[in-house]
């Protein structure tokens, strides 16, 4: 693995990528992790990785792997590989970011952090999140206004039609800086992490409020079964 001690010896604020990968893609229905399962004969986490290093503001790209997984291998420099998942995708993000600080990142530092499934996305939209937040004081992710009708049930009849107009999809990257994302993080640490479902709700909880930036549909978590061929038909389409 590449040694980046010498971070801390560059002056300015630099952003890094954060990609969880080390979950088990059990929905999927398969017995390889779903990241790791061929899409257009190259593993789906390959994708992902490709569009953030061809993001040139992109510093540094973390991909936080299961302990004992040997399954990726990558010879870039911008790309390093941390054996320090956890039993949960914020514990791997916690760990993660405790591993940048350790390797010499700043906790000014940006970090986007990108589901590893989020195969889809492409530098444009990150350049997009990257405009709008570099800025911010607080941060932001890429999201979807909702665009379909929201109904909320009980035993499993419509009890109401619930007002859309202010609710997002939330997407990956999530872009915060490094120190104040793990600290709000580090706050839930001792309940499993328990509530944090991405890392937007964990800046929410410690009392900011991210910026929303607009994302794109094609930029969805690949998940079941069915997704692995919209996805592949997408990148055909890309080519």
């Amino acid at each position: 693995m590449t040694d980046h001690s010498d971070i801390a010896t560059r002056p300015t604020t630099r952003c890094h990528a954060l990609i969880p990968c080390a979950g088990t893609g059990s929905r999927a229905g398969s017995l390889l992790p779903k990241q790791y399962q061929p899409l257009l004969d190259v593993p789906l986490v390959l994708h992902t990785l490709g569009a953030f290093r061809a993001c040139s503001r992109i510093d540094l790209v973390l991909v936080v792997l299961a302990p004992g997984d040997r399954f990726l291998a990558v010879d870039d420099s911008h790309i390093a590989l941390a054996h320090v998942g956890g039993a949960s995708r914020a514990e791997s993000v916690f760990n993660g970011l405790t591993h940048l600080l350790a390797q010499g990142a700043s906790p000014q530092d940006w970090v986007l952090v990108h589901d590893a499934a989020r195969c889809l996305i492409t530098p444009r939209q990150i350049d997009a999140l990257l405009d709008a937040c570099l800025d911010d004081p607080v941060g932001g992710l890429l999201a979807l206004p909702l665009p379909d009708t929201l109904k909320a049930s009980i035993d499993g009849r419509v009890s109401a039609t619930v007002d859309r107009s202010d609710k997002w999809l939330a997407q990956t990257p999530q872009m915060f800086r490094i120190g104040a994302l793990r600290q709000a993080l580090q706050a839930h640490a001792a309940t499993g992490f328990s509530g944090i479902t991405d890392e937007a709700s964990a800046m929410e909880l410690a009392g900011h409020a991210p910026r929303l930036v607009p994302g794109s549909a094609a930029n969805f978590k690949v998940t079941y079964p069915e997704d692995f061929a919209l996805a592949e038909a997408i990148l055909r389409s890309r080519t």
